[in-house]
């Protein structure tokens, strides 16, 4: 399915041929009826010759409606640039066709209208008038048709020209992540809130559970309909009206984006690559704030020039755009920069996510920035993973603005050739965990070190405690998890319950501390039971002897040697199990020790799930 938008001047006839080929009046507001001039967004649609059916938006010519027409425009496939035969290229001819250029949009064709009232002396006047307008931007060379939406001159072959180039223009990419801009949204009585707008990625589905950005509001699916016709499923490329359920008329509006949960996070700042258009009135200064748009949304942007103190009409320069309100973006999108009444330019967007506010004239920034911009396919993975890494491989997908089935094959690919680093299930998952190569090799340094620091601070511990090394680290549970396991398989640290070291660690007692730890265990063994609290042994010492099993800590204060431990266990085991339960009472008179050491052995064993508190009684598990 294919979107096609019209563009051009006030008053050159854009509706009344959208009308004469669709039979579709999109002017659909009493206003615009009463004053006979699109004020807002209208919709139509027609089958050509082929069979192929498509989709128009109609867009409203007067500049003073130019906001609603960059809602309309973000998300066409092919444009239809409006010229009167009676006025020729006019101020928002040239406008709109600025604003095409700034979104790329290199399919389309201009209708020279209203052939009908002059001669076709004029009309081919007009025709070497539109062509001098096309030069230099993306419809430079674009084929026109003479057509009157009264007479129906040209209309049928402007129709078979419509068919042929969109044989030749590519559909949309489905990346699997679905992203309607909502250019509408209304109540329809007994089934309640309507959103309609262009899916320009992913599906949809009847029954979805979906999420509008920035609101962050949540609902399901409850219908979909394209030209009035229902579907189940709706693939990209199409204009929708989608029928939600758990989301109220006044919670949506346009510049909300329909999309799935959990993916597309608004962003307040991006770094985007500008360029102003050779047309624009003036310079683009640093620090400006212009409007930002971006398919149907809107917001204030100040704009931090980095490369540069000015970029001019016709020039390029790299840009950190602060945004007053956050917007929903993805790496690639296209946006247009305007000032309070001309359109200055545009640029897009090249990361969307910046983990910091960029210092200016800065090289390595805008080397990093070009990386990003030009890189595809393996090289934008690679950069997103060195850059953003660890990450899941879905958001990796996200920012390198690659589908998920593309970026799995590539992560494979990648790892195969050493290039990446994926922690996980293989073939790598939306879940797996990403690093580049480089961004694997700092992490296991960082590691090598920390626990080699660790080591010459306590030489007689085993190994650092995961959790410590977590946070040190700076990573998430499961990032760390998956990651020690990796570096275990590759023999980099050894893991030993809560503990990790390196394999060439070996905790080893000087003859002075081996002298220490016989006369402590010596002490702990002349009353097993009661030993004594007040014995001044070094922490260190005590935790290489719990560490090499020979002493085990119940409290802060109370050590038993090992063999005691076990023994007391045992005898507190077998009473509970022969009485059903035992009381510190009862257990002091077993042990024939004092509330000071049974006390704390028995919090510890239940902390141990060994047995289990209820009230002054404690039962095995």
């Amino acid at each position: 399915m294919y979107v096609i938008g019209t563009a051009g001047h006030v008053d050159h006839g854009k509706s009344t041929l959208v009308k004469a080929l669709t039979s579709i009046d999109p002017d659909r507001l009493p206003q615009e009826k009463e004053r006979e001039m699109t004020i807002d967004l209208g919709f139509a649609w027609m089958t050509l010759p082929s069979g192929r059916e498509v989709s128009i938006v109609d867009v409203p010519g007067h500049e003073r409606f130019i906001k609603n027409m960059l809602a309309g425009v973000g998300g066409i496939d092919l444009a239809l640039l409006i010229v009167a035969a009676d006025e020729s290229v006019m101020p928002q001819t040239r406008e709109h066709l600025t604003i095409l250029d700034i979104l790329r949009i290199k399919r389309g064709m201009v209708a020279i209208t209203k052939c009908d009232l002059v001669e076709e002396e004029l009309v081919e006047l007009v025709e070497a008038e539109v062509e001098d307008a096309l030069q230099g931007t993306s419809f430079e060379g674009a084929p026109m048709h003479p057509v009157s939406a009264y007479t129906g001159q040209g209309l049928d072959e402007l129709k078979e020209a419509i068919d042929s180039m969109l044989d030749e223009t590519d559909t949309r990419k489905d990346l699997g992540r679905p992203r309607l801009p909502v250019d509408r949204s209304f109540t329809v009585a007994g089934f309640g809130t309507v959103v309609t707008g262009t899916l320009i990625d992913g599906t949809l589905n009847v029954g979805q559970e979906v999420q509008l950005a920035p609101s962050g509001e949540r609902g399901r699916i409850r219908g979909l309909q394209s030209h009035r016709k229902k579907l189940d499923e709706a693939d990209p490329g199409r204009r929708l009206a989608v029928n939600l359920s758990g989301i109220e008329r006044d919670e949506v509006h346009r510049g909300e984006v329909l999309t799935t949960s959990g993916w597309l996070q608004p962003t307040s700042r991006v770094d985007a690559l500008l360029r102003l258009s050779p047309d624009s009135p003036r310079s683009l200064k640093h620090n400006e704030t212009v409007s930002f748009h971006v398919f149907t949304n809107e917001a204030f942007a100040r704009v931090r020039l980095l490369d540069a103190d000015r970029i001019d009409p016709g020039e390029e320069g790299w840009a950190q755009l602060h945004l007053t309100d956050p917007v929903p973006v993805v790496k690639g999108d296209l946006f247009v920069l305007r000032s309070s009444d001309s359109t200055l330019g545009g640029g897009k967007v090249v990361d969307p996510y910046p983990a910091r506010r960029h210092r200016r004239f800065i090289e390595s920034v805008i080397s990093r920035l070009s990386d990003m911009e030009q890189g595809t396919g393996e090289g934008a993975l690679l950069d997103a993973a060195d850059h953003f890494g660890p990450m899941p491989l879905s958001s990796l997908a996200q920012r390198a603005n690659l589908s998920q089935d593309e970026a799995s094959a590539q992560s494979a690919e990648l790892e195969s050739e050493g290039r990446l680093i994926a922690l996980g299930a293989n073939p790598p998952g939306p879940n797996t965990l990403v690093y580049s190569a480089h961004a694997w090799a700092m992490l296991q340094e960082k590691v090598r070190q920390t626990l080699s620091d660790y080591h010459g601070q306590h030489p007689l511990r085993k190994g650092m405690p995961r959790e410590e090394l977590r946070n040190r680290l700076g990573l998430p549970p499961d990032a760390f998890q998956a990651a020690m396991d990796r570096l275990s398989a590759e023999g980099a640290l050894t893991q030993d319950g809560q503990s990790a070291n390196l394999p060439d660690h070996e905790p080893t007692l000087s003859p002075a501390q081996a002298k220490q730890a016989d006369q402590y265990l010596r002490a702990l063994e002349s009353d097993p039971f009661s030993p004594p609290t007040d014995q001044p042994v070094d922490s260190e010492l005590i935790a290489y002897l719990i560490d090499t099993g020979k002493v085990v800590r119940v409290s802060e204060s109370v050590v038993f040697s090992a063999s005691a431990y076990k023994e007391m266990v045992d005898r507190i085991v077998s009473y509970a199990r022969d009485h059903g339960k035992i009381t510190v009472a009862e257990g002091r008179d077993l042990l024939d020790a004092s509330r000071k050491y049974v006390l704390p052995l028995m919090e510890h064993l239940d902390q141990q799930r060994v047995t289990r508190r209820v009230g002054d009684e404690r039962f095995l598990r």
